[in-house]
């Protein structure tokens, strides 16, 4: 699972999450690659379940990068506890995903194997998303 190593602040506020994504929406690496086409917020475990189901079905061959990393808490109080307290301890680690962001990049695989294996890792992800190649990398939808 991938979570910071180190928190220095462990408890963050849940912020908002709007607009379009500027960092990371253009293909760095590989040849094809995971477009988020909405926002939402991305678990350390979906990261995890897409990961296994791409490098499963392109038999470990050829490389992925991913492009995203939960580095922000969600915390969650005990079931049947009553208001008060304070706040709850931290539960999952998340990331906010903007429109626009690339998730996954891929290269080494001939272009149908690597479609086939996004298209798995899309089914993973909480938001929808879509598949671009290194040309049409600079389009936003």
């Amino acid at each position: 699972m991938l979570m910071p190593k180190r928190t220095k602040w462990r408890k963050q506020q849940k912020g908002r999450n709007r607009g379009m994504s500027f960092r990371g929406n253009k293909i760095e690496f590989g040849e094809i690659a995971i477009k988020a086409v909405e926002a939402g917020r991305i678990d350390s475990r979906q990261i995890e379940a897409a990961r296994i189901t791409m490098t499963r079905r392109i038999s470990r061959q050829g490389k992925t990068w991913i492009r995203v990393f939960p580095d922000k808490p969600l915390t969650a109080k005990p079931l049947e506890t009553r208001m008060g307290k304070g706040k709850g301890g931290v539960e999952k680690w998340v990331m906010n995903v903007k429109p626009g962001r690339i998730i996954f990049e891929m290269a080494g695989v001939e272009e149908s194997l690597a479609r086939e294996a996004l298209t798995l890792a899309i089914h993973k992800m909480p938001f929808k998303c879509k598949i671009i190649t290194a040309k049409d990398s600079n389009e936003l939808y």
